[in-house]
């Protein structure tokens, strides 16, 4: 009975230690935000939990080096601002924005997946730029370690025979949600094999680390207009897959691509309107 007793406070002690660890990890979390947006924003303001940008990311990630996150930008009925851009940041990584994504049009409603390898925890952060130079940002602490430094889970050889290989699909209308105007629109949803190597990873052979090679560009065009083009970094998964919204037109979708190495890929889909 008292062996029980003991390791039921053993176990509750180590909880409690987990979750004050956790607590002071996701408090002392902020210091790095604050010393990190006045390089990436300057001295601009930004709307902290904003309405208009919903954020979805898991609180405990399965996998630090592939954690999926979703957002969507949804402006109100009548706002005649538009979308311009969005910037994804990981506060505790090395490199912490993980991509810009510009957008093309007059867009109301944006709503953009992808994954993310994360370093340690920390906030993943979604910045929407709107038309009239406004910033709006929501945030999720996510609870991951070790995802810039995990191995390949390719054989670097295999990896890069495949590299560039794209591959666009339509994907089924969302009918989940909050049922907002952007979770309705169609979507694609764009995978590029690479294995976007961050520099931190180490080759299991030889023991030296990998040098950095990731997909740092890449634009979507619909006929002659831009959908979306992105910057990105080492934050972007291995085999980056993007999910994003888009007017079904019946017009031609084309993919150009490149990495750090100066390859260029490009794909195309022709969907049905």
């Amino acid at each position: 009975m008292r062996n029980r007793l003991r390791l039921v406070l053993a176990v509750a002690l180590f909880s409690a230690l987990t979750v004050s660890a956790a607590g002071a990890q996701e408090a002392n979390a902020e210091e790095s935000w604050n010393a990190l947006k006045p390089d990436v924003f300057g001295e601009r303001p930004i709307a902290d939990s904003s309405p208009l940008v919903r954020l979805d990311a898991p609180t405990r990630a399965e996998d630090a080096a592939m954690v999926p996150i979703t957002i969507e930008v949804a402006l109100p009925e009548g706002d005649p601002r538009t979308v311009k851009k969005l910037t994804l940041i990981v506060d505790e990584n090395p490199a912490p924005v993980a991509a810009t994504f510009t957008f093309g049009g007059e867009r109301h409603d944006v709503t953009l997946g992808t994954r993310l390898r994360v370093n340690s925890y920390s906030y993943i952060r979604a910045i929407a730029e709107l038309s009239d130079g406004g910033l709006h940002m929501s945030e999720r602490f996510v609870k991951a370690s070790g995802g810039c430094s995990a191995p390949a889970l390719k054989d670097e050889e295999v990896a890069l025979q495949n590299i560039g290989k794209m591959k666009l699909r339509v994907l089924e209308p969302t009918k989940q949600g909050d049922a907002t105007k952007a979770s309705r629109f169609s979507q694609l949803q764009l995978m590029i094999r690479h294995p976007n190597y961050s520099g931190l990873q180490m080759d299991q052979v030889t023991r030296l680390y990998i040098p950095a090679k990731f997909v740092d560009n890449i634009e979507v065009k619909q006929g002659d207009d831009l959908v979306f083009s992105m910057v990105g970094g080492i934050s972007l998964s291995e085999d980056p897959a993007i999910q994003f919204s888009y007017e079904p037109s019946g017009k031609a979708i084309h993919v150009d691509a490149g990495d750090t190495d100066g390859r260029k890929f490009e794909g195309a889909l022709k969907p049905a309107s």
